[in-house]
């Protein structure tokens, strides 16, 4: 896609301008620095943030918690050690994850 970009970009000076050249190099140089600055701005900040953010919540897991991993499991927290937590299902068996494998902590549904 930047190829076909590119080629259309140096296709829009005339062919008989000298001077035009040095004109269409900055154009294309100023397109290529804005498309870098828009796929920055659109996904690698956003994709960096979400990164931050879960590491941020794997590194406040608690006892008690009830979370869900990336398996679609939920459990609440036995116990945490530096890389790994151990839930303790529905069922009543425990089993042990790796820490960066929790996606998201369970909101409680209160029950009346």
């Amino acid at each position: 896609m930047l190829i076909t970009l590119t080629s259309v970009m140096g296709g829009c000076v005339p062919a008989g301008e000298s001077e035009g050249g040095e004109t269409s190099i900055w154009t294309l140089v100023i397109f290529i620095v804005l498309i870098f600055a828009l796929m920055y701005f659109v996904m690698i900040r956003p994709q960096r943030k979400r990164q931050k953010e879960h590491q941020e919540m794997v590194e406040e897991l608690k006892r008690g918690e009830r979370v869900i991993t990336a398996g679609g499991i939920y459990g609440e927290i036995e116990s945490v050690s530096e890389d790994n937590v151990v839930l303790k299902v529905e069922s009543g068996a425990t089993i042990r994850i790796a820490k960066s494998s929790v996606v998201g902590k369970q909101i409680r549904e209160n029950t009346f």
